[in-house]
């Protein structure tokens, strides 16, 4: 059974609440309008996984420190800036049961309030000199906006492979949570062979991640995305794309045109999630997710047994704090909202 979100968080309250404080001070603005909608994003903070998994990462190696801040708040603002653009993109109005920036304050303002945040992340991370943080969210952000434009493109086509289904959601999704750890480690320790194993680390969870929004999309789920979302919008999903690949070319290519089609919603959802728990996707698509939590964990135990774990840091404490990755992974996965 999996820890809820309180039980991680105990560990670390007093840090999240030093890192809340800092990321108010970070999008702090003379401008009324911007303070305004500043002070709307603050009070629908989600359940702050990223800056979780960047203060977890840090405890690893070491005591989480100002940099260690610093990079959980970098993370925050350019992740929330990618979000009240994609609200835009996507003609959004809600999200996390909550109206958008663009719902209620229309297309232009979101957009510049999104250019806003990005920049305040950049100033924070240049006047601080974090360049190896910088670089590393740059490079996230990069993979997920070739990620997003690669699936738009393969959404036309209809054609997505398996290998072009994990290439998209590692650089769309996994980028982002890879970034989280490798920031989280590169602020307690220089070690390149451990921050590389800590971003492998978060790229599995990622893909895991991803996974489970894509299994949301067939079943009951608290995550305020609607069923029948990504049948909807023509992505193919990894439950889709197996069970087109397994299905006998007339049945795939029948599903295909009832995809692509204008029947109504509830009747294309009811034959498509007919036609994949047929072929077997949804079971694969599972098994696939519990592989990828797998291999991430057993980084972690390679990572448990490694001999270059910051002396200053007890056994003892590093073990906590592995631990708590661990919850914190299993409650990423086996969550329903």
């Amino acid at each position: 059974m999996s820890s809820s979100i309180e039980q991680i968080k105990k560990p670390i309250q007093t840090e999240l609440e030093l890192f809340e404080k800092q990321f108010r001070q970070s999008m702090k603005t003379q401008v009324p309008l911007l303070d305004t909608i500043m002070t709307y994003i603050v009070k629908r903070k989600g359940k702050q996984i990223r800056p979780i998994f960047v203060l977890y990462s840090a405890s690893v190696f070491g005591k989480i420190n100002e940099k260690t801040f610093r990079g959980a708040s970098l993370v925050e603002l350019l992740h929330t800036a990618t979000l009240v653009h994609d609200d835009v993109v996507d003609e959004s109005y809600k999200r996390r049961g909550f109206f958008s920036i663009n719902a209620l304050w229309k297309n232009k303002i979101a957009v510049l309030v999104g250019d806003f945040l990005l920049s305040r992340g950049l100033l924070l991370a240049v006047k601080n000199k974090d360049f190896d943080l910088l670089e590393i969210l740059s490079t996230a952000v990069q993979d997920m906006s070739e990620g997003e434009l690669l699936q738009l493109e393969r959404a036309r086509f209809m054609n997505a492979t398996e290998e072009i289904y994990f290439d998209i959601i590692r650089k769309k999704t996994a980028s982002l949570i890879a970034s989280c750890c490798q920031i989280g480690a590169a602020s307690t320790t220089s070690d390149p062979i451990l921050i590389e194993k800590m971003r492998l680390f978060g790229e599995n969870i990622g893909l895991a991640f991803q996974i489970r929004d894509d299994l949301f999309d067939f079943g009951e789920n608290k995550s305020g995305k609607p069923a029948g979302l990504d049948i909807k919008e023509k992505k193919l999903t990894l439950p889709i794309i197996y069970a087109l690949k397994n299905a006998p070319s007339d049945q795939a290519k029948n599903i295909r045109k009832i995809i692509k089609g204008s029947l109504p919603d509830a009747q294309k959802m009811n034959l498509v999630v007919d036609f994949i728990r047929k072929f077997g996707g949804i079971e694969y698509a599972t098994n696939k997710m519990n592989e990828l939590r797998n291999t991430a964990f057993t980084i972690l135990e390679e990572i448990r047994s490694t001999k270059i774990l910051n002396e200053e840091k007890s056994q003892h404490n590093n073990q906590n704090e592995l631990n708590q990755l661990v919850h914190l992974v299993n409650f990423v996965i086996d969550r329903n909202s």
